[in-house]
């Protein structure tokens, strides 16, 4: 396992690196002071009812950050409407973070140091920093992966200059355009929030499949998710892979269009998740489980489209995402004016929550735990063994148990708790299948990528 960290944490570093020195936007992404501009939100402390004493949690407290896009929706209404409270988490606090490496330091330092104990995460950072291979002197903080929080929810925008040309969702024509580009020494410049997970993994993947190599015909770097529409504002960046409200914002101030929807690229994905220290959990096992009820709660009320006006009431409050609701509103609702002349309107496109067309959204899947690394593995991001070692690692983080312990106290009928910790097959818009039984075989069926198997 220590070389599994040292390649990693020496390649994570190079491919950050590298980024840095190609954009002056970095700041917040790969380091900034932990919660220099982050804020606190804590609602008015509430008396819990009616709960089973072999069920009341250890501590109402626990510091959780997150970044305010619709993934976070889930912690958000459940401290809003109560739902936390409701199972003795009286005392949680949200910590917004100003980007993922605000969220990494403050992880590392936790909330005794002014930190948080764990919060939103694009995967596979959990992993990642349980195997210290994107913190600070490699130390290993080990984190358990809770549930997932959503899934859609992303989309790949790109500027209003490419309008027309072929740069949409099967890359028709721009794999020449991109070319040509590059011959020109004038390289098409593209973004994602944080290397090495979720939204880099949309972009390259979309890339990917168009015949794009993402590392030699493209300038691909991270930029935090606010910064997406100013940077597409003054033409230094065409296109970004990141979170709602971001995309349709582009749309809306008219300088740019969305290529593709992640629900385009593969329905029902896995989006972003809940993880928390080890340590926090293993001292507080009831108190995790009661966190994760009042999520489950929270993810059932979102899910029901009826409340969907409320909640962008609420996420575009000052507070939360401070921007104006309609931002939110038709994208919660699975209506995309995608800015090209192309519309989507389908509630199974837009951010879920609870229950998808495949089932769970909420259950943490280690089969795809196993697609995230996976993808590491093919970008180069993760030695090739680390399929070897890919239980192991797995085992360690996932904590899959505990979300069923919670769903059963809650409540949850039977046939809403997954009985197999693999969701099977995977299908992608390009017809490449994911079996997670058989890893290798889909970096095989890969054409464009940087590991050879």
């Amino acid at each position: 396992m220590s070389e599994f960290t040292n390649q990693s944490r020496r390649k994570f570093l190079l491919t950050a690196g590298a980024s840095a020195i190609g954009s002056i936007f970095l700041k917040g992404c790969l380091g900034n002071p932990p919660g220099t501009t982050g804020s606190i939100t804590q609602v008015q402390q509430v008396a819990a009812t009616n709960i089973n004493p072999e069920q009341a949690p250890e501590t109402p407290r626990i510091k959780l950050g997150y970044v305010p896009i619709v993934e976070s929706a889930p912690l958000i209404i459940a401290l809003e409407k109560g739902f936390f409270a409701k199972h003795g988490m009286t005392e949680v606090e949200l910590s917004k973070q100003a980007s993922w490496g605000s969220a990494r330091d403050n992880v590392e330092i936790g909330s005794a140091g002014g930190g948080i104990d764990g919060g939103q995460w694009q995967m596979p950072m959990p992993h990642l920093i349980t195997e210290g291979i994107i913190t600070k002197g490699n130390v290993k903080i080990p984190m358990y992966l809770l549930m997932q929080l959503n899934t859609h929810g992303n989309g790949i925008a790109v500027a209003s200059k490419w309008e027309g040309q072929g740069i949409n969702l099967k890359l028709a024509q721009g794999q020449a355009i991109i070319s040509q580009l590059k011959s020109s020494n004038n390289i098409f410049k593209a973004a994602h929030t944080f290397p090495q997970v979720n939204q880099d993994f949309w972009i390259r993947y979309w890339l990917a499949a168009g015949g794009i190599n993402p590392d030699t015909d493209i300038n691909l770097m991270p930029v935090p998710s606010a910064q997406t529409v100013a940077n597409m504002k003054t033409g230094t960046m065409d296109a970004f892979s990141t979170g709602d409200p971001w995309p349709y914002r582009i749309v809306k101030d008219k300088i740019g269009y969305m290529a593709a929807l992640t629900a385009e690229i593969w329905k029902n994905h896995p989006e972003e998740y809940l993880a928390i220290q080890a340590d926090w959990v293993d001292k507080n096992p009831k108190a995790t489980k009661a966190l994760l009820k009042g999520i489950m709660e929270a993810q059932q009320w979102l899910d029901n489209f009826d409340n969907r006006a409320e909640a962008a009431n609420i996420l575009a409050g000052r507070n939360y995402f401070n921007l104006p609701v309609e931002i939110l509103t038709e994208p919660f609702q699975g209506k995309y004016n995608m800015g090209d002349g192309r519309t989507i309107d389908d509630r199974s496109m837009a951010a879920l929550y609870w229950k998808d067309e495949k089932g769970s959204v909420s259950y943490p899947y280690k089969s795809h735990d196993l697609w995230f690394l996976t993808e590491s593995v093919r970008w180069g991001f993760l030695p090739p063994d680390t399929l070897t070692n890919a239980t192991t690692i797995i085992d360690k983080v996932n904590r899959e148990d505990l979300w069923k312990e919670a769903a059963r106290e809650l409540g949850v009928p039977a046939a809403d708790i997954p009985t197999n910790t693999s969701r099977g097959v995977e299908q992608f818009f390009d017809g490449i299948q994911f079996d997670p039984a058989n890893p290798t075989a889909y970096l095989q069926s890969l054409k464009v990528k940087r590991v050879n198997v």
